[in-house]
């Protein structure tokens, strides 16, 4: 797995939704719990499945209509990464903090 060369706010909100719950989302799923439009959510996929945070695969439910969906799913190294970036978020909230300060 590789580390991400920057993690922006769209990122984390994709790690969140992944992080949310045990099974894989498909992409339109994630564009809707993020809020984030495709053209940012699907290259974010894109990169984060390069990287080995997250595995995709199509959909396999015959049951089901409509076009095929292309399901994400982070794998367990991903899943270890996203909890740290997610918490730095969370910790950045908290304190108000968007910056390290310089000593001065």
């Amino acid at each position: 797995m590789e580390p991400l060369e920057r993690i922006g706010k769209a990122t984390v909100d994709v790690l969140e939704v992944l992080l949310d719950g045990d099974r894989p989302r498909w992409g339109l799923e994630i564009i809707k719990l993020t809020g984030r439009p495709s053209g940012s959510v699907y290259p974010l996929l894109d990169r984060l499945e390069r990287a080995g945070w997250v595995t995709s695969g199509w959909d396999d439910d015959a049951e089901r209509r409509g076009p095929r969906r292309r399901m994400y799913l982070l794998t367990p190294d991903g899943a270890k990464e996203a909890v740290k970036v997610c918490a730095r978020r969370t910790a950045t909230r908290s304190t108000g903090k968007t910056r390290p300060q310089v000593a001065g």
